[in-house]
């Protein structure tokens, strides 16, 4: 092997010591961001005035560093096959829509009717119960990608996967939230949903498209140079997750200092939920034997939520203060720790899975 492609290949391959202690470092950065959120209030209430239809800005241009280097990697000639392999897709589909929302609302009415009943008034677990709701029925778009990345997840795969569930969620995210709301009426705030789907998923994807084109003339159709590329890209994108989480947790260092058992108390479901939907997808990926560059990302797209919408239509439906948006919120400050171990959880049984389906 030539010094040239042993340097490709270690940079493809990670970054050493710093991502093998990423749970350190994101760990750090959570404890910094309640500190830094707590000492100085007033900068990140500015950073976070800086949204449009609830989505920051801040965030979205953070998240977007995270999500470049796996677009870049988009194969579409390998999209237009997916089709032939729909295994991994029917279980993200599967598990998303028929699964998740409905066992989000069985295990919020769980703990907040039953176990934590002597804790809670009854109307506050209402509004918890339905911020579980609108976290269940809304599956990620944009943090899939960084996970599905951190897994060596197919990325046109996983592309494929994120687009099916953003069509489904168009029709099927009101009606399901209605269903369980038991309410007629819910506002889907479009603007929320559609430009997060642009930011997230459509720009990215144009510029990775780009990016990959002119790799590819200019090194003569050599993918290495596309392999380089992400690998140089790669500290780019572990910064940005890392400085997301500080924001993220910045944002509510105030109310996680002030109400520490309460966000406790709404984190557990969440929790479980988020370990309970992971193992019935990727157990069922294993028992399908599909290959672990489909499975792992098809399970951590069930795990993980589309937050901005739901913290949105919790706004718009309870108000800021409701404790529907506060579980919500949660959902946001529980999932980069969670997903985090579940990542770690799938490229330590990477092994049990084929490389290639039959």
């Amino acid at each position: 092997m030539s010094a040239t492609t042993r340097d490709i290949d270690a940079r493809a391959a990670g970054l050493g010591l710093f991502e093998k202690w990423l749970s350190v470092w994101v760990g750090a950065a959570i404890l910094a961001g309640v500190a830094l959120g707590n000492v100085a209030p007033g900068l990140f209430a500015s950073l976070a005035a800086l949204e449009y239809a609830s989505v920051n800005l801040v965030v979205a241009v953070l998240i977007w560093a995270m999500i470049f280097p796996m677009m870049v990697a988009v194969d579409f000639g390998a999209v237009r096959q997916v089709g032939n392999k729909p295994k991994g897709l029917i279980i993200t589909l599967v598990v998303n829509w028929l699964i998740k929302p409905f066992t989000m609302a069985a295990l919020g009415v769980l703990f907040f009717e039953i176990v934590f009943a002597d804790f809670i008034a009854p109307a506050d677990a209402q509004q918890y119960i339905a911020g579980l709701i609108l976290l269940g029925a809304a599956p990620c778009t944009a943090m899939v990608f960084v996970w599905s990345q951190m897994t060596k997840g197919d990325p046109a795969y996983t592309l494929v996967q994120v687009a099916a569930n953003d069509l489904i969620m168009i029709v099927a995210f009101a009606p399901i939230v209605a269903l369980l709301l038991g309410v007629t009426d819910i506002a889907v705030p479009w603007t929320t949903l559609l430009l997060s789907v642009a930011l997230y998923v459509v720009v990215p994807l144009a510029a990775g498209a780009l990016v990959r084109s002119r790799l590819l003339a200019t090194h003569g159709g050599d993918e290495r140079a596309v392999t380089d590329f992400t690998g140089r890209m790669k500290p780019l994108s572990v910064i940005g997750l890392l400085l997301t989480v500080l924001l993220l947790f910045g944002f509510q260092a105030e109310t996680i200092v002030a109400r520490p058992l309460l966000i406790a108390l709404i984190a557990v479901p969440i929790i479980i939920q988020s370990y309970g939907i992971f193992l019935i997808a990727y157990g069922w990926a294993r028992a399908w034997k599909v290959r672990h560059a489909v499975a792992a990302p098809c399970a951590l797209i069930g795990t993980s939520n589309f937050f901005e919408l739901a913290v949105a239509v919790a706004i718009g439906l309870f108000g800021l203060g409701s404790g529907a948006a506060l579980a919500t919120v949660v959902g946001v400050l529980v999932e980069v720790p969670v997903m985090l171990s579940l990542v770690a959880i799938a490229n330590r049984t990477r092994n049990s899975f084929p490389a290639e389906e039959g």
